[in-house]
């Protein structure tokens, strides 16, 4: 059955192993998130979502349960199912071994690019580019809809991946979407660094927060198919906005 509204959730290729009730609802955020401006805020019925998504009834209710627990929908009878559109959109950095976590958990922010370009391969990056003596870097200041710093990320990008980038797609979409929907990176996993730092007087000031305050320094590494590394992100959260937190499944 096709989805008949005019909000078009993204498609989603589901993991077996992982819960599908958790991969629908981070997939269906980021698709409320990232939605542009004039997309309607009604969400279609819960049955043309299970069939968008490939699951059961039972399966999709558990999903949107998670979203509205989130305050980012709100349900009615006979009414149907509406996205909030004041909904505060910064989130605790919540994964669970899937992609589209990944891509939910950074979208949904007004971004601003602060710069790009080719540079040398940072000191400490440079065992995840052996031998590429050099990496197109991407600076990007994300706010929440009130124009307040959340976090600022660094993306460090081989230079043959970067070629395919379009700077506009930046500006709508995280980097782990652009990589793997628009340029079709084939990225077979990330792996995540999550530590509490302190803020440098560069993040200090983007965040516009005091210097030394505590914030989360989160470092992803986009591997693809073949095990290299394509992409290096790391960005910095304000502590007062973020928490972090893992799900392990015990089957």
């Amino acid at each position: 059955m096709p989805v008949t509204s005019s909000f078009a959730p993204d498609s989603l290729v589901l993991n077996r192993k992982l819960p599908l009730w958790y991969q629908v609802s981070q997939s269906l955020r980021a698709s409320i998130l990232g939605r542009s401006p004039g997309a309607s805020l009604r969400l279609p019925t819960e049955e043309q979502l299970a069939a968008h998504y490939g699951v059961s009834v039972l399966t999709m209710r558990q999903a949107l349960k998670e979203l509205e627990e989130e305050g980012l929908i709100s349900r009615h009878r006979r009414r149907g199912t509406f996205i909030e559109p004041a909904a505060r959109r910064a989130s605790p950095v919540r994964l669970l071994g899937s992609i589209d976590a990944i891509v939910a958990q950074q979208s949904g922010e007004r971004t601003t690019i602060l710069g790009h370009g080719p540079e040398p391969v940072p000191g400490d990056l440079a065992e995840y580019f052996p031998g590429c003596p050099e990496v197109v870097a991407y600076r990007r200041l994300r706010c929440d809809e009130s124009g307040e710093p959340t976090n600022w990320a660094h993306n460090a990008v081989r230079p043959e991946v970067a070629a395919a980038i379009d700077l506009a797609d930046l500006t709508r979409w995280p980097m782990t979407k652009v990589l793997r929907d628009v340029v079709g990176v084939d990225i077979a996993r990330i792996t995540d660094t999550v530590e509490a730092r302190l803020a440098d007087p560069v993040t200090a000031e983007l965040l516009q927060v005091p210097l030394l305050s505590p914030i989360l320094h989160y470092t992803g590494v986009a591997y693809d198919g073949k095990g290299q590394a394509v992409d290096v992100a790391r960005i910095h959260y304000r502590g007062d906005r973020f928490s972090f937190s893992v799900t392990v499944e015990a089957r």
